[in-house]
């Protein structure tokens, strides 16, 4: 009987650390969605950019993290531009309500262009219809309009 039981503990207890393990391997790609872009990086920021200003939605920011590490004293580092994009009508029904409004620190939405050592040109966001799952109604429907309109905006680059 005890080495029925010491068996079942172990494999319950390797089970779980498997299952902790895969769920640790594959978040990243969960979370966070890359794709490649079918042109260089100079030709994906006119076309993001573009795209983007054509739909509704405002570009407030873009950070030039090459040449922000630079400024820093920093080695230099492939080319990676970080667009800020804001729906102000989307924003503006998360940020009306106390209870949804703590979710502002994922505010505006972020798309990432870049380029990797292989010298193509990608892009990259957080999977805002998987992370809103668990937010309050008004959240969860306005990031899922977002991501479907972030996902719209990419494919201008494929």
């Amino acid at each position: 009987m005890n080495k029925t039981m010491a068996y079942l503990f172990m494999g319950l207890f390797s089970g779980i650390i498997i299952t902790i393990l895969v769920i640790f391997k594959i978040s990243p790609g969960i979370i966070l969605k890359e794709g490649t872009s079918s042109y260089n990086f100079e030709q994906s920021l006119t076309l993001l950019d573009k795209e983007i200003e054509g739909s509704g939605w405002k570009i407030p920011a873009k950070h030039d993290l090459q040449q922000t590490l630079l400024k820093h004293g920093k080695e230099k580092v492939n080319k990676v531009v970080i667009y800020e994009i804001c729906n102000p009508d989307l924003a503006e029904k998360i940020l009306k309500t106390d209870d949804e409004r703590v979710v502002s620190n994922l505010m505006p939405c972020r798309i990432a262009i870049y380029e990797k050592s292989d010298g193509k040109t990608y892009y990259s966001r957080m999977n805002s219809g998987l992370l809103s799952r668990p937010m309050g109604k008004i959240t969860r429907q306005q990031m899922k309009i977002a991501a479907s309109d972030v996902e719209k905006f990419l494919k201008v680059l494929n």
